[in-house]
């Protein structure tokens, strides 16, 4: 018989012991892990909740109707500070998406983090060519981001984070499996989404253009009795020859009774045949060929430079950013001063020259550009919109009111620009360019959602220190937190001792 007291004994109870710790550490730390995973609370306590979601996207992600994937592709160890701040202002933001939406069985959201250079193979399966995006994809649907669509910028310096805003519009729409479509018009020597050429071709912009969820099809308005119902917006890029009155009527019945929206880039010297159709929503175009002598408005090659815009949905991203338009040659567009103000019509330039520039009327003649009044269009006549510029970039809406009711019905929308080369392939790499004419899409197509979602400000810390307070600094962490540590030791070993 083995003595209670005996060596051997005493070691089995100390290493039962010891096994019945184990058991029940593993135990409370599996009950914890439980309770965690199916009973948890999340708490955010960070002064601008910038961990927490909206109610309003909340549910959005409830009735997402099918799987989400978004791809980003920044990285943390970028050596851009801006985009690695992005990196982490998105990365906190996205895990509470894939959280949030866990209750939706069929609309789960993955986020997937990718580097284009080291997984080119995966980088092509999403057809994705660039870093420093964030791709919202959804069954044949995709949208991609850049980093600025998630900051709104005043003075070039990020003064907000609307990242909520921003994902929550890009889930929505590409979660709506009716893909919007435009059409742009051929049969007047108009330049060709499918065309690769430079000068005349626009496969760059349709490449654009489908990346972020849009059907393009090209219409030939001679060949078809009307607009085709599907039609989200139609496009008219440099016209060679003018639209014959049949052709006008159809655009005309399109904006009108359908609530169209039109984008026309209009090209100087070529005949567009769409002068009684754009007087009829508040729109002169003139003939005439703009020339801006003032400093830095015009390139040894003639191209016109306009950096000064009037705050629209088209436009604010360039006022942000103060991008500036580079254009080839261009005429003046301008409000038509004799335009009925009533019928819910509201026509704002956006883009606008310097107020050295002018309009040549003779333009067609062999003879050095000079500006002669009275025969020459320059904006200083009274009451003319806006005072001492030339407008470039114009665009019209009408809103419908409803006798008897309390609202407003939207009407049609319309966007000219007194150029045609604007979106040409070697021309819509220029990041000005292809933000206003992706602008003005977005606004065409009643793209600018905007949500009852708060934007998180941006703040920021500035540690200002003397040299003598960096050398006490200094000084405190090499010698009194060591200090500190060496002290303690030795009350432990004194009272060890003792």
């Amino acid at each position: 018989m083995v003595s209670p007291d005996s060596f051997r004994t005493a070691r089995w109870i100390r290493t039962l012991n010891l096994v019945l710790q184990a058991i029940l550490f593993l135990t409370l730390f599996g009950g914890l892990n439980y309770l965690a995973r199916n009973h948890s609370w999340r708490f955010d306590l960070t002064h601008q909740h910038r961990y927490s979601l909206s109610a309003e996207t909340k549910a959005y992600l409830g009735n997402l109707p099918q799987p989400t994937r978004i791809v980003v592709t920044l990285t943390s160890d970028t050596e851009n500070p801006a985009n690695a701040q992005a990196f982490r202002d998105l990365s906190g933001l996205l895990r509470e998406y894939t959280y949030a939406s866990e209750g939706n069985p069929t609309g789960r959201i993955t986020v997937e983090y990718l580097d284009v250079y080291k997984n080119r193979r995966k980088a092509e399966e999403y057809a994705i060519e660039s870093p420093d995006v964030v791709v919202v994809i959804s069954g044949a649907n995709r949208k991609a981001l850049t980093v600025d669509d998630f900051y709104r910028v005043r003075d070039r310096q990020r003064e907000a984070f609307q990242g909520e805003q921003t994902l929550t519009a890009a889930l929505l729409e590409v979660s709506n499996q009716v893909r919007k479509k435009i059409y742009f018009l051929t049969g007047h020597g108009e330049l060709n989404p499918d065309d690769v050429d430079p000068v005349h071709g626009l496969s760059a912009l349709k490449d654009q253009l489908r990346v972020r969820n849009f059907d393009i099809d090209r219409l030939d308005l001679a060949g078809n009795a009307k607009i085709p119902a599907d039609a989200a917006l139609i496009v008219a890029v440099s016209p060679q020859a003018a639209y014959t009155p049949p052709e006008q009527e159809l655009l005309r019945q399109y904006l009108s009774a359908g609530a169209g929206r039109f984008i026309a880039l209009l090209a100087p010297a070529q005949p567009h045949g769409l002068a009684s159709l754009l007087l009829d929503w508040g729109v002169l175009v003139d003939d005439d060929l703009v020339y801006d002598p003032g400093p830095g408005t015009m390139t040894e090659e003639g191209d016109l430079i306009l950096g000064q815009f009037a705050p629209h949905p088209i436009t604010q991203t360039l006022i942000d950013y103060q991008m500036p338009l580079r254009i080839g040659q261009a005429r003046s567009v301008r409000p038509d001063p004799g335009r009925k103000l009533a019928g819910g019509l509201t026509v704002s330039t956006l883009a606008v020259t310097s107020t050295t520039a002018w309009g040549e009327v003779s333009y067609r003649l062999q003879r050095a550009p000079e500006y002669n009044p009275g025969y020459d269009i320059r904006n200083d006549r009274p009451g003319l919109e806006p005072a001492d510029h030339l407008g470039i970039v114009i665009a019209s809406e009408r809103v419908n009111v409803r006798a008897g009711l309390d609202f407003s019905v939207r009407g049609g929308r319309l966007v000219v620009f007194g150029t045609g080369d604007l979106i040409a392939n070697n021309r819509i790499a220029l990041p000005g360019n292809l933000d206003i004419f992706l602008s003005a899409v977005n606004w065409a197509v009643n793209n600018e959602q905007q949500f009852n979602i708060p934007v998180r400000p941006i703040e920021r810390f500035q540690l200002s220190l003397s040299a003598g307070e960096l050398s006490r600094l200094r000084s405190a962490l090499l010698l009194a937190l060591p200090g500190a540590a060496l002290v303690l030791g030795l009350i432990v070993y004194w009272t060890r001792r003792r």
